[in-house]
């Protein structure tokens, strides 16, 4: 792993111009932005204001027809109007701001998310895998403030945005882009939010407020990185199985070495994380049980590889190889499955032209 020079953060926590947020921008409103986007825009008040960044044939059709959202076993979508645009600049600074992003394409975005920023706007970073904020404020890892530049190239991140702004967000919500403007929901999904420092602090509170008054289901959490890595338990094995092969999680679960290979995966990343000092409550065993409950699910990173779009490698696989090299972990599988799917990934954008 490459570190940056470490940079010393002031602790204290920005406090958000208005509570709740009167203006709010999600900022990359694909599958899962565009939903929180949608949701949002049908429960508040006309006073608040709901805008997105988006891009191409999708922010075409939010502009005609507004987001198109069909939630789990709904018979008709719910469809919701709100400012849409693809340069940020065309937005004044908001006082909330969502990012639903990939963690490796958040580097090239940040000069026009920073435009969206003034003191005391607050930044949800819904992501996948470990975040470039990870070590800020962290009490557990003996790495406070480290900044890994393999998540944040030339540290923009860290020094347009600040970790400071940062509530991390963990997110358990099967969501596909089928047409443009049109958004499915493949399960009523939960999200879990919590700041890096595990304080329960107002703005976590008046968010959290927000999000489930739109009729999201929310919990926060003190320990926001044991959620973190108890999710990549999973992404860290599906993600690029699932791009490997182009199965659905079901059929990986129904073959006997996939599965295995999913369990040897998940027990890398739990000891990765245990040497980090985060704590994963839930055993191998039980998360592959319930990994067989899932069903036919085509994970975000098969969803990419079948659009022609970069993966999102590093977050997911990359960082718990390098973070097992740090911490004196053997990663095996995770390597291999590094090395092919980032090959993969190569072909796949050549492919694509």
């Amino acid at each position: 792993m490459t570190y940056l020079a470490a940079t010393v953060i002031d602790s204290e926590h920005y406090a958000m111009i208005s509570s709740p947020p009167k203006t709010i921008c999600i900022y990359g409103a694909g599958a899962l932005g565009g939903a929180i986007a949608a949701k949002l825009a049908s429960s508040q008040e006309e006073q608040v204001h709901i805008s997105v960044i988006a891009r191409g044939a999708h922010l075409d059709g939010i502009r005609a027809g507004g987001i198109r959202l069909w939630e789990a076993d709904a018979d008709r979508p719910l469809v919701a109007r709100m400012t849409a645009t693809d340069d940020a600049g065309d937005l004044p600074p908001q006082d909330l701001v969502i990012t639903g992003l990939k963690g490796h394409q958040l580097g090239a975005a940040a000069p026009g998310i920073a435009k969206l920023l003034r003191a005391g706007t607050r930044i949800v970073m819904i992501l996948n895998g470990v975040p470039w904020w990870y070590f800020h404020r962290d009490r557990q890892s003996g790495h406070a403030e480290h900044q890994m530049e393999e998540l944040d190239p030339n540290g923009d991140l860290w020094r347009l945005i600040g970790p400071e702004r940062v509530i991390g967000c963990v997110a358990y919500q099967g969501a596909e882009v089928i047409s443009p403007g049109e958004i499915k929901l493949s399960n009523n999904g939960h999200f879990i939010l919590g700041e890096p420092s595990g304080e329960t602090t107002a703005d976590l509170e008046a968010i959290a407020a927000l999000l489930q008054k739109a009729g999201i289901n929310i919990s926060i959490s003190a320990r926001i990185r044991d959620d973190i890595w108890s999710k990549l338990m999973g992404n860290a094995a599906f993600n690029p199985i699932s791009a490997l092969t182009r199965g659905l999680m079901s059929d990986i679960m129904d073959d006997p070495a996939l599965s295995a290979m999913v369990g040897q995966v998940m027990s890398e990343v739990k000891a990765v994380a245990g040497a980090l000092g985060s704590r994963i409550a839930i055993s191998v065993e039980e998360r592959l049980e319930r990994s067989r409950q899932i069903g036919p699910v085509r994970t975000s990173m098969l969803q990419d590889l079948l659009a022609g779009k970069a993966l999102e490698i590093t977050p997911l696989v990359g960082v718990v190889v390098t973070l097992g090299k740090l911490t004196g972990v053997p990663t095996p599988t995770s390597a291999t499955i590094l090395a092919l799917v980032t090959q993969l990934d190569r072909k796949n954008l050549q492919a694509a032209g």
